[in-house]
């Protein structure tokens, strides 16, 4: 099985934090495959864009060579998202479009989300098939 990462975790590595990198160091030492959403590539990149931080554009560019990023290419992802949006907006629990369809990612590519968002827990399908999000924070 794989990582997903998500956009806080990506937003970590950016941050240099330590705990996160020696953790996907890690990953990439046991040949664990670590992948990043075009949702997570898309919130990333909006926010480069915004302050002009060019050098950091170019590093995110880099990053996307060590980790896959996986497309909304996929019709089952949609459906997915659309079938957590619909179970989330009436237990009265929505959360943001772009987290829904991170983890609607990581539920058809069958793979462990990594975040440190506590929303996502909401999902009950992160939680069944993953047991719980593992965090890469202290």
């Amino acid at each position: 099985m794989g990582y997903l990462l998500d956009t806080n975790i990506v937003s970590a590595i950016f941050k240099n934090n330590q705990k996160v990198i020696i953790q996907l160091d890690n990953l990439r030492t046991q040949k664990e495959k670590v992948f990043m959403s075009a949702m997570t590539y898309y919130e990333i990149e909006r926010g480069f864009l915004a302050v002009k931080a060019t050098r950091k554009l170019l590093d995110l560019e880099n990053l996307c060579n060590e980790y896959q990023v996986l497309l909304l290419d996929d019709m089952a992802i949609f459906h997915k998202a659309s079938e957590i949006y619909a179970d989330l907006k009436q237990k009265g629990l929505p959360i943001q479009d772009a987290d829904i369809f991170i983890a609607a990612t990581a539920i058809i590519h069958d793979l462990i989300l990594v975040s440190h968002d506590s929303d996502l827990l909401r999902i009950k399908e992160l939680n069944a098939s993953r047991q719980s999000l593992p965090s890469m924070y202290p």
